[in-house]
């Protein structure tokens, strides 16, 4: 196991509503230094989740919603933070409640994913969902959000698609793919 740097100083040079700017002074074991920039969630963060809601044997939930960073609507996998008090799992299906307007029977987590690990702080819980009833809970999204479904068959023809182009949804529905796959629930 390599030894982590050692941190020589840490500051905030940057913070808006959301987010922090953090740089760190660093020393590596082998004597380089080294400032390294970060962006890092506001206060003290409960983490986020990623739903994989299965429609049925071969489908995935896909919503739509107009997202600032790339300024256009996306699809992507119904997902948010996780409030305070909250588990994963709890925090999976209320998301999948607002956005969706769908809840789970099963819930399921199975992994945790970075976006950015170079640049970035957060991760986000990936939790599989099944067995869905229609419940829809009202969230905190500015406009109703349209939903779709993505055919775990097709997923190379979801990447050819102009509004999906999230890296840690596609990564979740093949890992998805390939657990469900494994279970003998999923024939490619």
């Amino acid at each position: 196991m390599r030894q982590k740097p050692t941190v020589l100083a840490r500051e905030i040079v940057a913070s808006s509503r959301l987010f922090r700017v953090e740089e760190l002074q660093l020393r590596f074991s082998n004597g380089v230094e080294r400032t390294y920039e970060r962006l890092a969630g506001k206060g003290a963060g409960y983490g986020a989740v990623m739903v994989v809601a299965m429609a049925d044997a071969e489908h995935a939930l896909l919503v739509e919603e107009y997202c600032g960073g790339t300024d256009d609507y996306q699809l992507s996998l119904p997902k948010g933070l996780i409030e305070p008090g909250e588990d994963v799992l709890a925090a999976a299906n209320r998301e999948l409640k607002e956005e969706a307007g769908f809840g789970a029977r099963h819930l399921e987590h199975l992994a945790e994913l970075s976006l950015s690990p170079g640049y970035m702080s957060q991760k986000i819980q990936v939790v599989l969902a099944q067995d869905l009833y229609e419940e829809r809970l009202p969230g905190d999204e500015p406009e109703p959000m349209r939903v779709d479904k993505a055919n775990l068959r097709e997923l190379l023809s979801l990447i050819q698609q102009p509004q999906f182009t999230e890296g840690r949804a596609l990564a979740a529905l093949y890992l998805v793919r390939d657990v469900l796959t494994q279970r003998g629930e999923f024939k490619p």
